[in-house]
């Protein structure tokens, strides 16, 4: 198809576009109403850092297309990889049979993980990956002969997927309540939420007490847990909620002193996110089944990632007729496609050195943001690496928050997007998270879009 190229052109496709969308599309965590009464902006193309849209106008991505894009749009490397494995094959199946790309895919990802976490299970989305590691869990310890060990331990406001298992782990009301007579149950642990503490406390003087509320349940329910699922250092869906130093380190030994295991759910954190590789290394904590999605593939395919220990994998061995089989699978695990342009990806990051470069750009963004701290309705902002949530409140002293239904988050993220720059709302906390491929001064204009956009809404409301 031919590119339009005059402004009628573009107008008349993007006005067919908007129209379809709108009589056939059913949007993710979208309020349909007000959707099909906005004109949506429709990506056409990206390039580098930069979303284009129908109509030709340029944005920063400032959330990595939800989270999931690294090295930027139509990346060389990456279009190569996609491309020669397309002239070998685009899909085979993982059961009773091997393939090239996922070999080589699982080869090179065991190199970026903590050196324990050997065993690699795919999947096609971080909902099913952490799935699979709830699924493990539970039936490792029925296999070891553990059977008591059948209950799982998370944290309030995390987030692990939309699947049934993974909202049962997860914690976040609003996306989660009206589900509740379908999942199973779970000991939720109270938020480690410094800002706004559910146990009333402040640290240092509080010593952790969220911490010591997650032994607490252990200690209730000796022998009965399997397993702790976790967002490690920070909780994304949820507002960007930061884990005070330590907290991770806590958890890994809550459970080793309970016999339990430790999953931490990487899917947001993961591939630089946070400073490093992956979360867990910035407090030297190994786990035990380690989950993973979104910028596997930096940002180009669907593929997901489950690994774990040997111990664990050997749970799993024996002879046929002993049906130890873990009975899981998805039909586009390891799809060839996808571990093709992974494995570029994870090269990419360790033959250039992506990960050693970010501490410069972490502390750029950091002094970006600093006086937005002082801003009357910034109540704290919260950056671990490159992700960013800033919360707004209507009354900084009293941390008073606007009400919902005024949604202050989106309308900031609609000025940022007028400015040229594409942010998301997580209630009334702006997130900035953006490619590990953004430079200094792009990351310098992804703040002054969020902080333009944040005085001129909460002047207005």
């Amino acid at each position: 198809m031919t590119a339009p190229t005059s402004d009628a052109e573009r107008l008349a496709r993007t006005a067919r576009l908007a129209a379809a969308d709108h009589r056939h599309l059913w949007h993710p965590f979208t309020q349909m109403q007000d959707w099909l009464q906005e004109d949506p902006v429709i990506i056409d193309r990206g390039e580098g850092v930069e979303l284009i849209d129908t109509l030709g106008r340029r944005y920063l991505d400032g959330v990595s297309s939800l989270w999931c894009n690294v090295h930027g749009h139509r990346v060389p490397e990456l279009d190569e990889a996609l491309r020669a494995q397309l002239d070998r094959i685009a899909h085979s199946t993982l059961l009773g049979l091997a393939s090239t790309a996922s070999i080589e895919c699982a080869e090179e990802l065991v190199r970026h993980v903590p050196p324990a976490l050997t065993r690699v299970f795919y999947s096609d989305a971080g909902a099913t990956a952490v799935e699979i590691a709830i699924k493990l869990a539970y039936q490792h310890f029925q296999l070891r002969g553990d059977a008591a060990r059948s209950q799982f331990v998370s944290i309030t406001g995390g987030y692990h997927g939309d699947t049934i298992g993974s909202v049962s782990v997860g914690g976040i009301d609003l996306f989660h309540r009206i589900f509740k007579p379908l999942l199973f149950d779970v000991h939720h642990a109270p938020q480690p939420y410094c800002y706004r503490c559910p146990l009333g406390k402040a640290l240092p003087g509080c010593a952790m007490a969220c911490a010591g509320e997650v032994e607490a349940i252990f200690t209730a329910h000796p022998g009965a847990i399997a397993a702790l699922v976790i967002e490690p250092i920070m909780q994304g869906a949820d507002g960007m909620i930061a884990q005070p130093p330590g907290y991770l380190r806590r958890m890994r030994e809550i459970c080793d002193r309970h016999g339990a295991l430790l999953i931490c759910d990487e899917v947001a954190t993961g591939w630089g996110r946070t400073g490093t590789t992956f979360a867990v290394e910035q407090e030297n904590v190994v786990p035990d089944i380690m989950t993973m999605a979104k910028g596997l593939t930096g940002g180009y395919l669907p593929l997901a990632a489950t690994l774990t220990t040997e111990t664990i994998f050997e749970s799993f061995l024996g002879p046929f007729e002993a049906r130890r089989t873990f009975f899981h699978g998805h039909t586009y695990a390891g799809n060839p496609l996808a571990c093709a342009v992974a494995t570029a990806s994870m090269r990419l990051l360790r033959e250039r050195g992506i990960i050693a470069g970010l501490p410069d750009k972490v502390e750029a963004l950091r002094a970006a943001l600093a006086p937005l701290a002082a801003h009357p309705h910034v109540g704290e902002i919260r950056q671990r690496g490159l992700m960013v949530g800033i919360e707004l409140v209507r009354d900084r002293t009293d941390r008073t928050e606007y009400e919902y239904e005024r949604r202050v988050g989106h309308q900031v993220c609609l000025e940022a997007r007028r400015q040229g720059v594409m942010l998301r709302p997580l209630g009334n906390v702006v997130v900035l998270m953006p490619p590990l491929a953004m430079t200094v001064a792009q990351l310098e204009q992804l703040v002054a879009a969020a902080r333009s956009g944040i005085e001129a809404v909460t002047a207005r409301v």
